[in-house]
């Protein structure tokens, strides 16, 4: 079962990400993920608050500690930060971190960020 936003749809979605100001200006929505849905991650961090002209979703799945899958993924920019929508495939967990054009990371002081991905079923 898919999860809705947590932050309404549309152009007052990427505002009302931008004022949640969860820390390190990160925010992933819908939260719980759900295996095969769609998430949208905002971003308007270190990176993007230093000026970074390009910001990438450096992106990988599994074990915290051994990711794989591992790719980065340019982010658009709009008038409240920089955002990613992509698909969630069915493994364990979303870890993540990102990165500006001149390679420098925000990787949330050496912790990442990471979610686990759930296979929506209910547990009891």
């Amino acid at each position: 079962m898919a999860h809705p936003s947590n932050f309404g749809e549309g152009e007052g979605r990427l505002k009302a990400m931008h004022d949640a100001g969860f820390p390190g200006g990160v925010v992933v929505d819908p939260t719980p993920i759900t295996a095969y849905d769609e998430i949208t991650v905002f971003y308007n961090g270190l990176l993007a608050q230093s000026g970074a002209e390009q910001v990438y979703l450096h992106v990988g799945f599994g074990d915290p500690r051994n990711w794989h899958n591992v790719q980065d993924l340019r982010m658009s920019r709009t008038g409240w930060g920089f955002v990613k929508t992509l698909e969630m495939p069915d493994e364990s967990r979303f870890n993540f971190c990102f990165r500006d054009n001149a390679y420098n990371w925000d990787n949330n002081n050496g912790l990442n960020w990471s979610f686990e991905i759930h296979n929506g079923q209910r547990r009891i």
